[in-house]
């Protein structure tokens, strides 16, 4: 099928957009009304694409039903998950739709404002954003309320949703306690205890929540089509459960890394085997990530449908449809050891038992890797994988846990292998595939993730 998230060539103007319909999803919304257009987005079975698959028609219209001084509407485009090119691609190819399903959005819960949240080294995208927002509010298509663009840093965090609103607020990127639809932009309501924040400058009245909708750059690009074509149409593509399209990013040990669209419940291999180009040549696939934030898939045993609930089914998860690949000369002690040091570095010591845990597991997966561990490292990592969570008030911690425990699982005798013989059967360096840039076939990964320390400060290059 041919997508319609991702043209072919990227859009060179606000004319290009409006040759393809561009505006028209807007003006639907507001001949429906706020309440009809939720109507809409529920019936059409959207699914958030950043990673948690929520119903989208269900989170706006809880957001536009509470209470709140002022709603607030965030568009998380803060990419930063390894083995992820999606929203990047989205943003350099056609920045409008974003905007327009922004604008859609902050219509139907109301909001009073509206931010895009993105990383400052996002350059590229950035302009693209800047430019395509001038154009739409000089021609009066990006909505009624300000739309705003925050570059923020390089943290893994910006992209957690608790945490990008504290980088909007001016703060650094570290989660609050409660999420956004209790606790939102600007809240004055206190989060524990019952001591508020100060009333902010030019409110009045009782402390409020200012409920607040965060949504994926990618699932707001569906909204503008969704609005203009009906969500019948929206429904022709995918799985009942899950429809539509995705755009997925391939990278790791595959001929072709790559960014595609393609409908939800494509099988894993036709991705992998199509688009990806298949393994490389003389090699066997042994493993698949969906980035790191869910439990790795054997693509020798399992090949489940690109759907939320088929991937559930096979004890992972599709996330944000990022899948990093390894083939039969990738160590998975190395590959733990990798992930696990970005969850370490990057967690922000809020909750003790996440930044201490994770450090103590890539510790002894360290010492497994070099040839020097014993049984008792393997204790301790499971020890650790059991406590991780503790307290935690963000996902990095669960990740840590799933996926460092799923390659244990999974891989057991590299492990072992590593244990009795104290070297690695397998030697290769494995690079995180944090990706700068993706593009005709060739990927890029940030070399500086690696000397990057634990305060978030980096080792001299």
């Amino acid at each position: 099928m041919t997508g319609f998230l991702l043209p072919e060539a990227p859009l060179a103007s606000l004319a290009d957009w409006l040759a393809l319909g561009g505006g028209d999803g807007l003006r639907a919304a507001r001949r429906l009304g706020a309440d009809a257009t939720i109507d809409e987005i529920r019936a059409s079975g959207l699914r958030g694409r950043g990673g948690g698959g929520f119903p989208t028609g269900a989170k706006w219209a809880g957001v536009a039903a509470a209470r709140g001084t002022h709603h607030y509407l965030v568009v998380n485009a803060a990419e930063g998950e390894p083995g992820t090119f999606k929203d990047r691609r989205l943003l350099r190819g056609n920045p409008y739709q974003v905007i327009e399903g922004a604008a859609i959005a902050a219509f139907a819960v109301g909001a009073t404002e509206a931010f895009i949240g993105l990383k400052a080294s996002f350059t590229e995208e950035i302009d693209r954003l800047t430019k395509a927002l001038a154009d739409m509010t000089a021609a009066g298509l990006a909505g009624d309320v300000p739309i705003n663009i925050i570059p923020g840093p390089e943290e893994y965090l910006l992209g957690e949703e608790k945490a990008l609103l504290e980088v909007i607020e001016g703060k650094d990127p570290l989660p609050r306690l409660l999420p956004p639809y209790l606790h939102g932009l600007f809240s004055t309501a206190p989060q524990m205890g019952w001591i508020p924040t100060p009333l902010e400058a030019g409110h009045a009245g009782p402390h409020e929540s200012n409920p607040t909708l965060v949504n994926n750059a990618e699932t707001l690009s569906n909204v503008p089509w969704i609005l203009a074509r009906g969500p019948e149409w929206f429904r022709t593509m995918g799985t009942p459960s899950s429809p539509g399209t995705v755009v997925a990013t391939v990278c790791g040990d595959v001929a072709r890394p790559v960014v595609t669209e393609v409908e939800m419940g494509t099988r894993l291999s036709v991705l992998l085997n199509g688009p990806a180009g298949g393994p490389l040549p003389g090699r066997t696939w042994k493993a698949v990530f969906s980035g790191v934030a869910n439990p790795v898939v054997d693509p020798r045993r399992i090949d489940p449908p690109m759907t939320y609930e088929d991937f559930t089914a096979h004890g992972s998860g599709l996330g944000a449809a990022g899948f990093i690949v390894y083939d039969d000369t990738a160590c998975m002690v190395e590959v733990a050891t990798v992930f696990s040091r970005f969850l370490a570095v990057e967690s922000c010591g809020q909750c003790p038992p996440c930044k201490l845990g994770s450090g103590e597991i890539t510790e002894r997966l360290e010492r497994i890797q070099a040839g020097t561990g014993t049984d008792d490292d393997i204790a301790r990592i499971g020890h650790w994988l059991g406590q991780v969570t503790d307290g935690a008030r963000c996902y990095l911690a669960t990740e840590e846990q799933v996926v460092v425990s799923s390659i244990l699982r999974g891989y057991p005798e590299e492990f072992a292998a590593h244990l009795e013989t104290g070297r690695c059967p397998t030697p290769r360096r494995i690079t995180l595939p944090k990706i700068v840039d993706l593009a005709d076939g060739r990927v890029t990964y940030d070399e500086s993730q690696a000397r990057k320390r634990p305060d978030w400060t980096y080792a001299p290059g």
